[in-house]
């Protein structure tokens, strides 16, 4: 099972009563859904929240909820924050079959991008997906996918297919290799070029005289 257990409390009611009534109790209201059953309105410590979160390993990956003893494998699907303290507000929890795969968005990690040799050509890499959609086993979620960038020169296309995929990973975009990123010349050096040339326009012509 996975490393994250969140132990929930069972809410009265889905409105916005009940989860200011949760959050007064120091809790942070949720949803669990999914599978063949009714969504069901929970509530996990918000001190208990907070620390599963800074884990770096719940919002997108399988963690194990329990109620009582009662236990059940979900994915934290999403997480709402107050913009201005940070504070969670509100998450959804989706039933899954740990064993099953399920379509689920994993972040893109662009591995030796300082020391590539378009960095050296005044290049920049334009990122055109930051999360790719992939199908994968619930309980084999990977962390990040990888594109190694140290072999890519000026006016390289990031594709799908650059990426190093773990195994069991399949895209749910099946019907073209899709572009990740693309790298273009830097606006640094397409400023720094036009200065040189604005300078070179404005230097005084020397005059010959006969």
């Amino acid at each position: 099972m996975a490393e994250i257990i969140l132990n929930v409390d069972v809410r009265d009611g889905v409105g916005t009563g009940s989860a200011r009534a949760a959050r007064r109790a120091g809790f942070v209201p949720g949803v669990l859904y999914g599978g063949d059953k009714a969504p069901v309105a929970v509530a996990v410590n918000e001190k208990d929240f907070r620390k599963s979160l800074y884990t770096g390993k719940l919002l997108g990956h399988l963690v194990t909820l329990k109620y009582g003893e009662e236990t059940q494998p979900v994915i934290a699907k999403d997480i709402q924050f107050d913009p201005v303290s940070d504070r969670p507000m509100h998450f959804d929890l989706m039933r899954v079959d740990q064993h099953a795969p399920i379509k689920i968005e994993v972040p893109v990690y662009f591995k030796n991008a300082d020391d590539a040799p378009f960095v050296r050509q005044g290049g920049s890499l334009e990122v055109v997906r930051h999360a790719v959609e992939i199908m994968v086993k619930a309980d084999s979620i990977p962390e990040e996918l990888v594109v190694d960038l140290i072999k890519s020169q000026m006016g390289d296309t990031i594709r799908f297919s650059d990426i190093e995929l773990p195994k069991g990973v399949e895209p749910t975009i099946t019907d073209r290799d899709f572009v990740i990123a693309t790298i273009k010349v830097s606006s640094a050096a397409m400023s720094a070029a036009a200065d040189e040339a604005a300078e070179a326009e404005a230097a005084p012509t020397e005059k010959t005289e006969g």
